[in-house]
């Protein structure tokens, strides 16, 4: 079973004899396809758009067949979301615009930070991912929307998906 928060996008150039995945042009396999629905460390939003149960599209495209799908809200998140690059632990590859993580998936105690900062992960949404280390590329305000979507492309329905920014959801 496979789950993942893949970056969208990647426009950095890559030196000779480096190795890159660019979750752009080579949607990544996804982790897991069902996360899990606990959420440590995060307080639940009071206000968001969307609230848990809302019907919503996918415009988000961080895997194979997220874009335009169908989706339902499983709940929001009151925290910013980090797009990261990181060197993966398994195979040594650098992930880029890795979308997203929230402040309780990165290791420490801050309440915030800043573009350029360099962290070590706690989250696991890719194999390789877990006590990475990280540079954070992106900070978008949140809320973080945890999801269930059934894929475009005829895969198996993805539960419980960590994360995806407020402006990548439309109502349906």
């Amino acid at each position: 079973m496979l789950f993942l928060v893949a970056g969208c996008s990647s426009n950095s150039t890559q030196k000779e004899g480096s190795s890159t995945h660019s979750h752009s042009s080579e949607k990544t396999e996804m982790h897991e396809h069902t996360g899990s629905k606990k959420v440590h460390g995060l307080k639940k939003a009071e206000q968001p758009k969307y609230k848990a149960g809302t019907k919503v599209k996918l415009t988000a495209d961080h895997m194979k067949g997220m874009k335009d799908a169908n989706a339902t809200i499983v709940n929001a998140y009151d925290s910013k979301l980090y797009a990261v690059d990181y060197k993966s632990t398994s195979d040594k590859k650098m992930v880029k615009d890795h979308k997203w993580v929230t402040i309780n998936e990165i290791e420490g105690n801050r309440k915030e930070y800043k573009k350029g900062d360099k962290v070590t992960l706690k989250a696991d949404h890719m194999a390789g991912m877990k006590n990475s280390s990280a540079t954070i590329v992106e900070i978008q305000k949140g809320p973080a929307y945890m999801v269930n979507y059934q894929p475009t492309n005829g895969g198996k329905q993805v539960t419980n998906h960590k994360w995806v920014a407020e402006d990548e959801i439309e109502k349906r």
